[in-house]
């Protein structure tokens, strides 16, 4: 039997015991949690949205876009493992996690900090590899982030442990008005790209101090040995696959633009980047508070199963209409939105759209999956993805440029990493019939849109009040098309006794065990 260690015991607990019903107000603390952090992520990318306006319009040109491209996804892939994980089981696991924060907060800061060391000194070569040498001074400013994010860990985790969105969106808001003002005055100063960097920097400085203001005596260092064993136990694999995570989905920017270069590659970036709106607005929300709620049901199977298919279903069914409306009238809302200069982007949007709403579907499997202990399959299913991807990227961006890398991804993501997604779900317990079901009535309207917006873009034509027109009457059609779910997406309970039964787990009954295959 698989065991769970934790450093508050020093002792093995059988995760097959049958676990304490969830507390009742778990319920009102995620849908609370959920409002606030879908009310800040909608406000942030809002203003993140109206920044990039101003500055792809009036400042910055297609290829400081590429280099700031090149820079921030040097950032993220090593934010993805510059905690090594361990900060997840301040979330993770029970008891009271600050008997074993210092050693996290000490774990943290070490491999930021050496991380950033070994960036700083490979800064030049990875700038030339990636085909833009002048972003090797950018990356060496933006990555101070990484160190401070790593020193950020441990109080940003107690808030979301506590489902403290509402601190949380205060903080956000502070990182945003002081990021975006030194952001704009540096580009305006004509720094150029590294606007950007400076930017980044000075509000995660602010993100830092408020984190530590909410979460009073988290920033304490300490060591304990067999706690820092256990905790890199825990957070090796997830770090691993965090970062696998990412690669995949930034590996695309590396390769357009080591083999299309910088202006391409801002052309891309910008399609990119409008095609993560409803994936940072829906996704971002549901994930901060998505792995916290799926921990406290991972001990309970069948109410795992029914969390995870309402939040999918929740999460489908508001990004849906957006990708629809995006791809679907990619050419002139590019070109009213940025401008003429940035039109070769919109070729590509579509594609990515459709990688947008796949994205949304595996980032919130990747959480579930990571709840209930599924890190070995979750960290084959990324080496997958990241393998299968990278020769087929390189064919499509040498092939049909940006839009053929855009079609490399759909096609690897829609074609191969999806159905290992469902196999993995499945063995957890969570059955392709609740995800049939959860999709089904998104997509049906999804589809009618897609035909809705063909259609009467043939008959109006793309002048703004043509597009607001479309628009107005593809989401009345989309809304109709939904209706039938809504007594699922409030979690209201089902009709029929079968509906308990849509899907046969692929495993045994009892608790979802971790795979050590």
């Amino acid at each position: 039997m698989d065991s769970v260690r934790t450093p508050d015991s020093g002792t093995a607990e059988p995760s097959g015991d049958p676990a304490p019903p969830a507390a009742p107000s778990l319920g009102g603390k995620v849908r609370s949690a959920a409002r606030w952090s879908l009310i800040n992520t909608v406000v942030m990318r809002l203003g993140n949205f109206a920044t990039g306006i101003v500055l792809a319009r009036f400042a910055l040109g297609p290829a400081e876009w590429g280099v700031y491209g090149i820079a921030q996804t040097v950032l993220l892939v090593l934010l993805s493992a510059n905690e090594l994980g361990v900060g997840l089981a301040i979330v993770r696991w029970e008891g009271d996690a600050r008997r074993f924060a210092p050693t996290v907060l000490t774990l943290s800061v070490i491999s930021s900090g050496l991380l950033y060391v070994a960036l700083f000194a490979a800064a030049p070569t990875v700038a030339g590899l990636l085909g833009s040498p002048d972003a090797a001074g950018v990356l060496r400013v933006m990555c101070l982030c990484v160190v401070i994010d790593g020193i950020a860990q441990v109080p940003a985790n107690f808030l979301t442990r506590e489902f403290a969105q509402g601190k949380r969106m205060i903080i956000d808001a502070l990182n945003f008005v002081v990021s975006t003002s030194v952001t704009l005055l540096l580009a305006f100063a004509g720094w150029g790209a590294m606007s950007f960097a400076v930017g980044a920097v000075a509000g995660n400085v602010v993100t830092l101090i408020g984190c530590w203001l909410a979460a009073p005596g988290t920033l304490k260092f300490g060591w304990n040995p067999e706690q820092a064993r256990a905790l890199l136990r825990f957070g090796l694999p997830l770090a691993g696959a965090s970062m696998l995570a990412l690669a995949v989905v930034n590996v695309d920017t590396m390769v357009v633009g080591a083999t299309l270069g910088n202006v391409a590659l801002g052309f891309y970036v910008l399609a990119f980047n409008i095609s993560g709106w409803p994936v940072r607005i829906i996704s971002e929300a549901a994930r901060r508070v998505s792995f916290a709620g799926f921990s406290r049901l991972a001990e309970t199977p069948q109410a795992l199963a029914q969390g995870f298919s309402r939040a999918l279903g929740v999460v489908i069914t508001g990004t849906v209409p957006a990708c629809v409306l995006l791809a679907g009238l990619a050419g002139p809302a590019v070109q009213l939105i940025y401008g003429s200069e940035w039109a070769p982007a919109a070729a590509a949007l579509p594609w990515l759209m459709a990688l947008g709403l796949i994205r949304i579907g595996s980032e919130l499997a990747y959480d579930c999956l990571v709840a209930i202990g599924q890190r070995r399959s979750l960290f084959l299913v990324q080496g997958l993805w990241l393998v299968a991807l990278v020769p087929v990227l390189l064919v499509g961006a040498r092939t049909n440029g940006i839009v053929g890398a855009s079609q490399a991804h759909v096609l690897v993501a829609g074609g191969l990493v999806v159905p290992v997604f469902l196999v993995a779900l499945s063995r957890g317990g969570i059955g392709v019939g609740r995800i049939a079901r959860a999709c089904a009535w998104p997509f049906l309207g999804g589809a009618v849109m897609a035909v809705v917006v063909l259609g009467l873009r043939q008959l109006f034509g793309d002048g703004t009040l043509a597009l607001l027109a479309i628009s107005t009457i593809a989401l009345a059609c989309y809304a109709l098309c939904v209706l039938p779910s809504r007594g699922f997406l409030r979690g209201d309970p089902p009709k029929r006794d079968a509906d308990r039964d849509l899907d046969r787990p692929a495993v045994s009954a009892g608790t979802p065990q971790e795979d050590t295959r």
